[in-house]
């Protein structure tokens, strides 16, 4: 994750039409719609204000600096005296990054008794949006259109969640993800395209040896274990049997290595997110568990048995919710409560769930696992926090990428779990679980899945259209009938829009 502010690029469009002291008026009242957004504390991302544009030549040479910026991840565009939208094609025919079309005004209320030609002259959005929003879509530029005034709480959510998804995007196009091992065998929905899913989404997906890893593991210095382990006794309720002076110590101080030895890997390589497999373990003692654990809550992205798409999408999904003071986790539908009671999903993996989603302090333990033939690793053990969440996956048909989401909502378990060993998320999905397990099964949704209660559904519409790739909500409206016209008419859509 870069340590940099994310940036959005602010440009206004006008002419010359009226002069130059208008245009002067236009840039002022550019910096302030700029300043009510930054003031308003909702968007994720620094407003970079650049000077008014009225040609086309000096808004395409923008448009290519904004391409080539790392820092900028999104443009908002508001054209505020009537801008020609000729002027725009060019430059909107040459950016790369994503478009935010900005429809507001300065002023909130017309001056019914002082309004005169010159105020409608200089405050002519409503006829230059229109005019710009003819361009775009005459020339089929992908972008987010928003309306409203600067300080409409409606308007700072579509905001903000753009510059999230936004912010998602530039993150991937950076990904360089590293895969211990290959996938479980015989399993098919954690397969993919690396190629397509490189040209697609930008991230790098390769194999390494587990034994690369491990040689790292083993050179861990005692002083960096000694940190690590410090850390845990600190930060959550380590069990007596692993406290220093335990007699399962060695354990903790094993995982503590494991810790040591994958971060100093992913940070050397430049990887923000990583894979490993029960099935392939090489000289690893344990099946990373804590590790994993505490890297997802630094941001990384992580999936179980060589899942490297949903890796993927943790690692964006990370990225979009930053800030947000909410959780992210690798996920699995692991079992149902279909009564008495409400319908509830058991949502867990083996060891690997994010503690950023943990309800409480978390518990470190240790515990036997049945696969992976090793010695009992160490993982943290809680319930996540109540609360709205989505579930997401990310599915390659062959022909292109899906993206399948939930809308769902975290609930405490209806009786405590004192023999369930693992972290543990327990939701309610809509509209019901009969119904959301239907459309998920229609869709081909995965078994892997990233939970998170800091990225909403909008935010994934966002960034699915950055992307140009399908995506499928199940929400409280959603019905099997109606969710599965809707991926017949997906399956349409998108064997046209590839062409011949």
């Amino acid at each position: 994750m870069t340590a940099s502010k994310p940036k959005l690029w602010f440009l206004t469009g006008s002419q010359h039409l009226y002069g130059e002291d208008t245009l002067r008026q236009v840039a002022a009242q550019s910096e302030q719609v700029q300043q009510l957004l930054t003031a308003s504390g909702r968007i994720p991302a620094e407003i970079i204000g650049k000077p008014v544009l009225t040609d086309a030549a000096a808004i395409r040479r923008l448009m290519l600096e904004a391409n080539g910026d790392p820092d900028c991840v999104g443009v908002i565009a508001w054209m505020h005296t009537f801008s020609p939208a000729k002027m725009w094609i060019s430059g909107l025919d040459a950016l790369r990054k994503p478009l935010l079309h900005l429809h507001t005004q300065l002023h909130r209320t017309l001056p019914w008794a002082t309004i005169d030609m010159d105020f409608m002259n200089l405050n002519q959005a409503a006829h230059g949006d229109r005019e710009f929003g003819f361009v775009q879509t005459r020339i089929g530029v992908a972008r987010k259109t928003v309306a409203g005034h600067a300080t409409d709480e409606r308007l700072l959510g579509r905001v903000e969640d753009w510059t999230r998804a936004a912010i998602g995007l530039s993150h991937l196009r950076n990904l360089r993800l590293a895969r211990f091992g290959d996938n479980m065998r015989d399993v098919a929905v954690t397969e993919g395209d690396k190629v397509e899913a490189e040209l697609r989404f930008g991230v790098s997906v390769n194999t390494y040896g587990v034994n690369d890893l491990v040689s790292v593991v083993d050179s861990a210095s005692d002083n960096d274990v000694d940190e690590v382990v410090a850390e845990y006794v600190a930060s959550y309720a380590v069990a007596p049997e692993l406290a220093p002076g335990g007699d399962r110590h060695d354990s903790l101080r094993y995982a503590a290595r494991i810790e040591v030895g994958l971060r100093q890997f992913l940070t050397e390589g430049g990887f923000g997110a990583f894979t490993t497999n029960f099935e392939d373990l090489g000289g690893l003692r344990q099946l990373p568990g804590i590790a994993v654990q505490r890297l997802m809550a630094d941001g990384y992205g992580f999936g179980g048995e060589g899942d490297w798409k949903t890796s993927t999408l943790l690692a964006a999904i990370k990225a979009m919710g930053r800030g947000t003071g909410l959780g992210s986790s690798f996920m699995e539908d692991y079992t149902y409560h279909f009564g008495p009671g409400e319908p509830k999903i058991l949502g867990a993996h083996m060891l690997e769930v994010c503690p950023s989603i943990a309800a409480d302090r978390p518990s470190c333990e240790v515990h036997p696992l049945g696969i992976g033939g090793r010695e009992d690793p160490v993982r943290l053990v809680f319930d996540a926090a109540a609360g709205p969440a989505t579930v997401i996956g990310l599915v390659d048909m062959g022909d292109r990428f899906r993206f399948v989401a939930n809308e769902v909502e975290v609930t405490a378990p209806d009786e405590p779990l004192p023999r369930l060993p693992v972290a543990r998320a327990v939701w309610r999905p809509a509209p019901s679980l009969a119904e959301s397990a239907e459309a998920w099964l229609m869709a081909g949704g995965p078994h892997h899945t990233v939970l998170t209660q800091a990225v909403g559904a909008e935010t994934l519409r966002d960034f699915s259209n950055m992307l140009n790739t399908e995506l499928l909500v199940i929400d409280r409206n959603s019905t099997t009938a109606d969710f599965g016209d809707r991926i017949r008419w997906n399956q349409a859509y998108y064997r046209l829009a590839q062409g011949f």
